[in-house]
């Protein structure tokens, strides 16, 4: 319980600093982890989203095969396996999430369509793509509103049985004050790069502690 308390005011701190500072940090923020080459790369899913206001790579380096980092990549969800990132911020903002810390095997198949929640109370993202133990893409649009989001996940093999983990999302808004809020890159980036960091990393320990265990 402390240590959830400890990690939430750490966690507000964080996006507090990411919006008070957002120019100076911006580039940090919306390439952290990730190579050059990485950043310069297309990856599946780039084309949906084709103007982007904001867009981002993150990346870290995973000391487990592909089909070792894909199962907590394809449970991820609201009412699934959650975001394992600061889940009591989460749900002050009601999203009733619960990270878990296991394989969940009732989890473990999403086909094109299939719709993932980020809030109970928030339109789902649908599955734009999914390649087993290689990328998943979720994409929304609304053509009305001119709001579009993606959101990826790419997984690269490395030498030693290794895997690169890249995050790549982005999304653009209408002209409304409401959609610049919501889908701007003033709140939402700051937000979005303290959640995800906190995501990577603990995809990256759960998987290299599944594949230590397994090793034992």
């Amino acid at each position: 319980m402390a240590r959830s308390i400890i990690e939430t005011f750490s966690a507000i701190a964080l996006i507090k600093i990411h919006v008070l500072l957002g120019r100076p940090l911006r580039k940090w923020r919306t390439t952290w982890g990730t190579t050059a080459a990485e950043r310069q790369r297309t990856y599946p899913g780039d084309e949906l989203l084709t103007d982007p206001k904001w867009s981002y790579s993150h990346a870290v380096t995973i000391n487990a095969g592909p089909s070792e980092v894909w199962p907590w990549i394809v449970q991820l969800g609201q009412g699934r396996g959650g975001f394992y990132s600061y889940q009591a911020l989460e749900n002050l903002v009601g999203c009733r999430i619960t990270n878990v810390g296991e394989i969940l095997p009732r989890f473990q198949h999403l086909e094109v369509g299939d719709a993932i929640r980020l809030h109970p109370k928030a339109p789902p993202i649908p599955v734009a793509l999914v390649e087993p133990e290689r990328h998943l893409v979720l994409f929304a649009s609304d053509a009305g509103s001119g709001e579009a989001t993606v959101w990826g996940f790419h997984l690269l093999p490395l030498e030693g049985g290794r895997t690169r983990l890249i995050e790549r999302g982005g999304s653009t808004h209408g002209d409304s004050v409401r959609s610049r809020l919501a889908f701007g890159r003033m709140l939402l980036e700051p937000i979005s790069f303290v959640m995800s960091r906190k995501m990577l990393l603990t995809i990256k320990d759960s998987a290299s502690a599944s594949r230590h265990d397994r090793a034992r």
